[in-house]
């Protein structure tokens, strides 16, 4: 997916989505337009590309964080428990949780604790953001993604798992880590082979998995040495 919808504004580069038809739903736009991408990219902001954040690390293209909420959407209600694995800046951790409250947790996933403090910092710098902080209803957590999180309430399962960056493979543990129903999303493959992936778990338990679109992501590694 390539696209090029630019603003000089948050919510010009929203409406942009919209018009395009890469946003659909009113839901994805509020929560969108709620959270101000300059607080999470340091560059260019309103922008339709991926933006390095350091540590061999992307913010992912706004058309692609659409795609992502879109794609999870019916799960994504009031209440629901989300797990973002690649957290990285803390964006879509954040619109996650404009779209599960009130009474929904995101649990953002990084291995570098830079990024970890990155994602709360920016998310701290609106009067939303350290709302969602500090009633837990957002959580930045330095752990392996690979194996997801079953710490903090995590040992419930999660409605939704967003993967942020390529896997290899389609980590069963993440898979696991779903309730009954529950859907993950996640890019899988070499540089240049990846596509998109979405794993639903049905209620009697059995799993689906639905080969999307081609992208290109930054890999799911391990941490760097410190």
């Amino acid at each position: 997916m390539a696209y090029r919808v630019h603003g000089s504004t948050n919510e010009e580069l929203v409406d942009g989505l919209v018009d395009y038809g890469l946003i659909k739903s009113e839901r994805v736009r509020s929560a969108m337009k709620n959270v101000d991408r300059a607080h999470y990219s340091p560059r260019s902001p309103y922008q339709d590309y991926p933006q390095s954040i350091g540590h061999s690390v992307t913010i992912s293209a706004p058309h692609m964080h659409a795609n992502a909420c879109e794609a999870v959407l019916d799960l994504l209600q009031p209440g629901a428990r989300v797990m973002d694995v690649g957290s990285g800046s803390g964006y879509l951790t954040h619109v996650l949780a404009e779209l599960v409250k009130p009474g929904g947790t995101v649990v953002g996933i990084e291995h570098i604790q830079p990024l970890v403090n990155f994602a709360r910092n920016n998310t701290g710098k609106s009067a939303q953001g350290r709302e969602l902080l500090d009633n837990g209803s957002i959580a930045y957590i330095k752990a392996d993604g690979r194996k997801g999180w079953t710490g903090k309430g995590g040992e419930e399962g999660y409605d939704v798992i967003h993967v942020g960056a390529a896997a290899v493979g389609f980590h069963q543990e993440l898979i696991d880590q779903l309730k009954r129903p529950g859907r993950l999303f996640i890019p899988v493959g070499e540089p240049d082979d990846q596509f998109i992936y979405v794993i639903d778990k049905r209620e009697d338990g059995t799993v689906e998995k639905r080969k999307e679109y081609p992208v290109r992501y930054v890999p799911l590694t391990d941490a760097p040495e410190e």
